[in-house]
């Protein structure tokens, strides 16, 4: 079965974050946004959920996360492999992380401020569909 972009669907955010806590609390918050959420809890299972799902938007990713990249690699190969998908990254150890984000990207230091996060996301999921999503 064929996966499509349906423009009256919510958007699909991925939500990569190794802790389970705050991984818990990111989904709510977006899935409390009126946005569907698939979870990751590193690059690797977000960059396979990426080659086999075609509705996925926009990426929540945390810097700090084992295995073989971190959040700002996994963004550089979203943007490389992905183009059309936004991102929107966080950190609480990281505070430099501007200077290394691919295009497009957005910063959120933790804690992040969940109203302005939501209004990014909102800003995101009303973007025209780009072909290929």
């Amino acid at each position: 079965m064929g996966q499509s972009r349906d423009p009256a669907s919510p958007s699909v955010v991925l939500v990569v974050e190794d802790e389970p806590l705050l991984r818990m609390m990111a989904v709510d918050l977006i899935e409390e946004a009126g946005f569907t959420v698939v979870e990751a809890s590193s690059a690797d299972e977000a960059v396979h959920l990426l080659e086999t799902r075609l509705d996925i938007r926009i990426v929540f990713t945390d810097i700090d996360m084992p295995g073989s990249m971190d959040g700002l690699k996994l963004a550089a190969a979203i943007r490389d492999r992905w183009p059309p998908i936004e991102i929107i990254i966080t950190s609480g150890a990281v505070t430099n992380a501007a200077a290394q984000l691919p295009d497009r990207a957005v910063f959120f230091p933790k804690p992040y401020d969940h109203s302005r996060l939501i209004t990014t996301l909102q800003g995101f999921a009303n973007l025209p569909s780009l072909p290929g999503l």
